[in-house]
């Protein structure tokens, strides 16, 4: 249930943010919000202004330049945009500003098109990611073993549900209507795995105004659902009975998942589907129980998922962050917006990143490197309370099975100029001298279907993905050192590291943090990618800011089945320790 692109536009969050704390009938004066340094945002009074007179008129030319004229436009946000421009200096408050196209412009890049339908059907502002329900009203959730909000017994970590064993599952499957199938998905066959593409791309994310679909490819699907002990009948679908056609999946794959210092067996669940004009069939809660009956048919009792929107109960949040590599594209779509008394120019000029690389040793990752990278890989992750414990096949099919096909290169079906049908793009760096790799980093492809757009009708977006760095040890000899889950290292060669110690390691942590992924930013733009997408989790607040990454307007929540463990950091909101719970990352 992972969504790891439900962001479509880097600049409005704060409007949904600050529209909360607005009293709209307060006396005292207007709300203002201020973004601090560190990303938050600052609520202050300020005094109401008295020129009523010309800030009426210029609130009747904001609303004859909305889409519609002012109908059905709710106060709150013609505040919101009256807020804007009273802060603008007297020489840009002119007609051309609020002419219809601009205004038009700038709510489709803002989002706001859909709090609009958001508040029309729901009788008052909302924002997007606020489809969250009371706790009462998640029938199907309070009947599974899942902490609950306020769950009195949260402190106690572990399993949820007592100890059980195969044959206290279901022996059969779960009912459904009349009119549907079970089936097992075999993504082996190209033509079934061709459906699972049809019904993801064309169903799978949450977006009202239908601008941009996932675009999944059959080589992206086989890397993301086929992992060393992948289980088939993990692949669960249901088919309508006449037609045979596909219309709900539900995916999970295996994973070894230390939560804190417990080594826990888990499916990875994702890829959960429903046709459109199925929804009502409430066909979602019986594929989660069902691919959880397959998983405990093999002894399998927990599962890790994400989902974009809050249910009981995530144990850590993340949020999205988007770095634009390519300012004209993003603008014409509305994924960004060109800011007020900037040119195109200047914009390009702002998001440039050099054409080469500067980091001596980089290099592609190797089969010679695997052995190497998953002990760097498994050395890092251990510094971060949820991580997942990668042997080495799982290393290399995670990093090197989605490369493609190195000798064919060129320019793919969706623009990217590397190696043809490349998902991933792994890189080491290697000493010259004891050729010991001392940097791994990666990210992952995953494109968009914009579907309004005839001059651009795929966004090509890249996305973080696994990381290491020796930087972030206080030793070279791995069995001198030991790492504490709260993401600084405490002790070296048996003796607790001082405060001192702990920042300057920190501090080179995030200095090489920063070099490496300036780096995947010149590879990304090299090989035609639009954007660069990144979570907060893992180290990656030590790079987003100074890197000129956007905060998105999406949020990811992580959840454990049967399993409590405490709230985490997900690194969200920013924080200059760096430090973050989190160390999965989840395609």
């Amino acid at each position: 249930m992972s969504t790891p692109g439900a962001s479509t536009s880097a600049t409005i969050q704060e409007l949904h943010s600050d529209s909360e704390n607005e009293d709209a009938g307060s006396e005292s004066g207007a709300v203002e919000t201020v973004t601090t340094e560190e990303g938050g945002v600052e609520v202050k009074a300020t005094k109401k202004k008295k020129k009523r007179s010309k800030a009426k008129k210029t609130m009747d030319k904001i609303k004859s330049a909305l889409p519609g004229g002012d109908k059905d436009i709710p106060d709150e946000i013609l505040d919101r945009v009256m807020q804007e421009v009273d802060k603008l200096p007297a020489d840009q408050k002119t007609d051309q500003d609020l002419n219809q196209d601009n205004v038009r412009s700038a709510l489709k890049a803002m989002n706001l098109m859909r709090m609009l339908e958001s508040h029309s059907k729901n009788g008052g502002f909302v924002e997007p990611e606020a489809h969250k329900k009371d706790a009462g009203d998640h029938k199907f959730w309070k009947t599974q073993p899942v902490p609950q909000v306020l769950d009195p017994e949260l402190e106690a970590e572990g399993p949820i549900d007592d100890a059980k064993t195969i044959a206290d599952v279901r022996p059969t499957p779960y009912p459904l209507p009349k009119e549907f199938d079970w089936c097992t998905v075999d993504v082996d066959d190209p033509k079934q795995l061709q459906e699972v593409y049809d019904l993801l791309s064309l169903h799978y994310v949450e977006d009202k105004d239908a601008s941009m679909r996932f675009n999944y490819t059959a080589e992206f699907l086989n890397w993301a659902l086929k992992p060393p002990g992948w289980v088939p009948s993990w692949h669960v679908g249901i088919r309508v009975k006449t037609t045979k056609k596909l219309v709900a999946f539900i995916s999970g794959i295996p994973v070894n998942l230390r939560v804190k210092k417990n080594l826990v067996k888990c499916s990875e669940i994702n890829f959960l589907c429903v046709h459109k004009k199925l929804r009502s069939k409430r066909l979602a809660p019986v594929l989660i129980k069902e691919v959880t009956r397959q998983c405990n048919l093999v002894g399998i009792w927990q599962a890790i998922y994400t989902v974009g929107i809050v249910l009981p109960t995530p144990f850590a949040t993340s949020r999205y962050y988007h770095r634009n590599l390519n300012p004209p594209k993003l603008i014409s779509i509305g994924f960004a917006v060109l800011p007020r008394a900037q040119t195109m120019a200047r914009c390009i000029k702002e998001y440039a990143v050099p054409t080469e690389t500067s980091t001596p040793g980089w290099r592609n990752m190797e089969e010679r490197d695997v052995a190497q990278v998953g002990v760097l890989l498994r050395r890092y992750l251990e510094r971060f309370d949820v991580a997942p414990v990668y042997e080495d096949d799982e290393i290399r099919h995670w990093m090197l099975s989605g490369q493609g096909d190195a000798s064919n290169k060129g320019q793919n079906g969706e623009g990217i100029k590397g190696n043809a049908k490349q998902v991933t793009w792994c890189y080491v760096v290697e000493d010259p001298e004891t050729h010991r790799i001392t940097d791994f980093v990666s990210f992952y492809s995953l494109p968009s279907t914009v579907i309004k757009s005839v001059q651009y009708p795929i966004l090509n977006a890249a996305y973080t993905f696994y990381y290491a760095t020796d930087r972030a040890f206080p030793a070279s000899d791995p069995s001198q050192a030991s790492t504490s889950a709260s993401g600084s290292s405490s002790t070296e060669g048996g003796r607790q590291l001082t405060f001192t110690e702990e920042r300057r390691i920190r501090d080179a942590r995030e200095a090489r943090l920063k070099e490496l992924m300036a780096d995947m930013l010149v590879v990304a733009q090299a090989a035609g990618f639009d954007v660069f997408n990144s979570l907060t989790g893992l180290d990656n607040q030590s790079f987003l800011k100074e890197l000129k990454f956007a905060t998105g307007d999406g949020s990811l929540h992580y959840y454990l089945y049967n399993y409590r463990v405490q709230p985490l950091s997900g690194g969200w909101p920013l924080d200059r320790s760096g430090t973050s719970g989190v160390g999965l990352v989840m395609v």
